[in-house]
Parts: C-alpha cells; sequence; structure tokens
C-alpha cells in the first residue's frame, strides 16, 4: 500500500478530531482552529499557504495529511439565475449540486449519495440507483466549492439536503458533515439555516430526534394513503404513512417551528380535491407547513404536471382546512436543476447492485 492511500483526508475531521491528530503528533491543539479558517472561511487548501503555521508544522501537514476537495466539471446557468455545479469526486464519480438565488434567501442544494436507494417514481435520480454513500468531507465539500465559485464565503446562505440522495440513509456521514458546516471556526452554518429531507426513514428520523444539532426537517410524503405512497414512494412499504407521521408528532420541535411536508402533485394520481381532504386530516394536529411541488416533468418520468386550476385548487382546501401551505416556483428547470430531475448520465447500478440494495437498510 502506497504512503498516499493511507494518507487520512482532513476534509474528513471534525475540529476535535484534528486537534486530537495534531496532539497525537506533538502539535498544539489550537493549531486546528487555524487550520479550519484557512479551508473554509478562507478556501485555502494548499498547507504550504496557511501563513500563521510555522514551516515545519506545514511540512509535517502535507506529509501526514491529504486534503480533497470535489473538482468543478461543469457549471450551468438557468435563465432565471439558478446554477447547477458538476462535480467529479476523488474516485471519478459524479454528483450535482445547485445554487438557488433569492428564494428569497441565498440556498446551496447539496448532495449526500451518489445516486440514491430510495426509487420514488418521480425522481430522476432514483433511476440512478445507488453507487455509493458520500463521505462527510464530500458532502461539505460541494459546499466550499459552491462558496468560493460564488464568492460567498463571507455572506450567509442557506442549505437545503435536497439534492442526489437520501440523507438519513448515509445518516453518519450526513451529520458529521452537519457539524463541520456549524464549526465556529470554520463555515459556522448554524442547523437553523439547514433543511434536511428525507422520505421518512425510520428508526433513523427517531435517532435525529435526539441530535444535539438539530437541523429542519422536511418530510417527502407525496400520498396520503399507503397505497398511494407505496406506488410513488417504495420505502413506503417498509415504513407506512401512519408510522412516519406518528414519528413527526414526536419529534421535538422549537416552539416556532414546524415540520414541511413536501408533496409533488402529479397530474390524475395525487392530485384529487379528495386526496387534499385525505392529507388534511392526515396532518390535523401536527405543527406543519405543505410546499406542494408540481411536478418537474422530464424524460424518463411517467407522470405529467397537474393543471394551475387543479394545483390552486388542492392548495385551496388545505388552506380551508387551517394548514399553512405554499406552492413551489420551479427553479432551473431549463437546466434539469429543479426537484428530482438531478441525475448524471453515464453513472448507474448494475443489475446486481440493485438488488443488493433493494433492502434500503435501516
Amino acid at each position: 500500500m502506497s504512503h498516499e492511500a493511507v494518507q487520512p483526508d482532513l476534509a474528513n475531521l471534525e475540529r476535535p478530531a484534528l486537534e486530537q491528530a495534531l496532539a497525537e503528533r506533538g502539535h498544539e491543539r489550537f493549531r486546528a482552529r487555524q487550520i479550519f479558517r484557512w479551508i473554509y472561511r478562507h478556501g485555502i487548501t494548499d498547507f504550504s499557504a496557511m501563513t500563521d503555521l510555522g514551516r515545519d508544522l506545514r511540512a509535517a501537514l502535507a506529509e501526514a495529511f491529504t486534503l480533497l476537495t470535489p473538482q468543478l466539471v461543469e457549471r450551468e446557468r438557468s435563465v432565471d439565475g439558478t446554477e447547477k455545479f458538476l462535480l467529479r469526486l476523488g474516485d471519478g464519480r459524479r454528483i450535482e449540486s445547485v445554487f438557488i438565488p433569492d428564494t428569497p434567501a441565498m440556498t446551496f442544494c447539496i448532495s449526500t449519495q451518489v445516486g440514491c436507494a430510495m426509487a420514488c417514481a418521480f425522481c430522476l435520480t432514483g433511476k440512478m440507483g445507488l453507487l455509493r454513500n458520500l463521505t462527510a468531507g464530500e458532502i461539505v465539500g460541494q459546499v466550499r466549492v459552491l462558496a468560493g465559485a460564488l464568492a460567498m464565503r463571507d455572506r450567509r446562505f442557506n442549505i437545503v439536503l435536497m439534492g442526489m440522495g437520501e440523507p438519513l440513509h448515509n445518516y453518519d456521514e450526513t451529520m458529521k458533515a452537519l457539524r463541520i458546516l456549524a464549526d465556529e471556526h470554520g463555515l459556522a452554518v448554524s442547523p437553523r439555516r439547514v433543511t434536511l429531507s428525507t422520505v421518512g426513514l425510520l428508526p433513523a428520523l427517531d435517532r435525529l430526534a435526539q441530535e444535539p444539532l438539530m437541523p429542519n426537517l422536511a418530510i417527502s410524503l407525496h400520498a396520503p394513503t399507503d397505497q398511494q405512497r407505496g406506488e410513488l414512494v417504495p420505502i413506503n412499504r417498509k415504513y407506512g404513512v401512519g408510522e412516519v407521521i406518528a414519528a413527526c408528532r414526536r419529534f421535538p420541535l422549537k416552539r416556532r417551528s414546524r415540520i414541511t411536508f413536501e408533496y409533488v402533485l402529479l397530474s390524475g394520481v395525487n392530485d384529487s380535491p379528495e386526496d387534499a381532504r385525505r392529507l388534511a386530516k392526515l396532518l390535523s394536529g401536527v405543527k406543519s407547513k405543505v410546499n406542494l411541488i408540481p411536478l418537474n416533468a422530464a424524460p424518463g418520468i411517467p407522470f405529467e404536471r397537474p393543471s394551475e386550476d387543479a394545483i390552486d385548487r388542492f392548495a385551496q382546501i388545505l388552506a380551508d382546512n387551517h394548514l399553512t401551505v405554499s406552492v413551489r416556483k420551479s427553479r432551473g428547470r431549463d437546466i434539469r436543476a429543479a426537484c428530482g430531475q438531478l441525475i448524471v448520465e453515464g453513472q448507474r447500478q448494475s443489475p446486481a447492485q440493485q438488488l443488493a440494495t433493494l433492502a434500503f437498510g435501516d
């Protein structure tokens, strides 16, 4: 095995772990704070350029660690200002991240996996299957790349874990990434500015409820009954609607917080007035808001977008039943950067890999 192969990736280390690694090598722990500032606040990944570190320490870092950053391969800009970034990882796999301006905040949409095992019927990412989980360093690396490319290291932005992958299917690395992002000596992204979107994986959702660092929660619901949701979101056959809603009812929320329920509207499938009434009944008493997402149609997705009248009617029924509701405006559809449209061509699971991930795991 080569020396390079055993070098730990500094991008994967939380600051306490970096402090420990430095101490084990005879260096002062406080140097970890300086290193974090160079990497996350200044975008410096060359140890020799970290000029407030001694020359010997810089040489020791280069000898002991690597520092991997996703490579920006392609950048596309939509007519509405949305930008999509194609990134290459260290093993050659590729992922997509999206910048959504004026939403009303600036928002980074970040991936947590290469592909996705959830296989939701209306989502192109699910067509890829799951190729692998991202490391915490690769998740945070997307934020580093976007913040640098957009000159936003000194600006506030929000993060939504709504890109490629199911965050709770890659639980440990996702939560580690959120801790790195929140570090006060790095990007200092408050968990209040992070939203994690999940189809409702149990028991991971209950595990999330115990985390000291708590992002905002969004549940990809998409149907009010098990029969409907099981056809659209296959994991529902393992964790049904009732179980997911029960987990949401016991999820700890701050006084002014709500759980967002995302609902992709599909013409003739889940957009009827009766569907709206069932949804309103299901969410009765839950501190919630509903985000209606009219389908972003694309080749390979076997559904149609509802009419504007159907969308308005569905939203009005929810509002009449005292639910907070919004209709998401599609962003970046012309560059296939909208919700459910992220897919990297040429990367798909083999049949054997598909069989291996059918159980989805916990």
